[in-house]
């Protein structure tokens, strides 16, 4: 997938469809999952069009820290101080179904390992 590939995540940050946003800043953009996981399932995702974390390059690093930070952020906000798991599917064998990077920051229950 290129990074030109058009998804649903694309018009999310654009606006075309709603979302739950729970989150915004000029790197990142963090919405409540429409097929919840767990209690709490947040999708960060960055605003550059990055297909999947396996091809994220050397000059990505700041943006891919700054996704880790958001997600600290974003859980902090809903209220996650007992924990949280945070998922990044790579790839069609890794779960991937939507080619937008996105990590899943999962609450709100205890999780189980190990996750399948």
């Amino acid at each position: 997938m290129s990074e030109t590939t058009e998804t649903i995540f694309s018009k999310i940050i654009r606006r075309e469809i709603p979302a739950d946003i729970v989150y915004e800043d000029d790197l990142a953009l963090a919405f409540r999952d429409i097929q919840p996981q767990a209690p709490v399932h947040i999708l960060v995702i960055p605003k550059k069009a990055i297909a999947k974390l396996a091809d994220a390059e050397s000059h990505d690093h700041a943006l891919l820290g700054h996704l880790l930070l958001t997600v600290k952020r974003v859980a902090e906000k809903v209220g996650l101080e007992n924990g949280y798991r945070v998922v990044i599917n790579s790839g069609a064998d890794g779960g991937q179904t939507v080619y937008h990077l996105h990590l899943h920051i999962l609450g709100g229950r205890e999780m189980k390992w190990p996750p399948g």
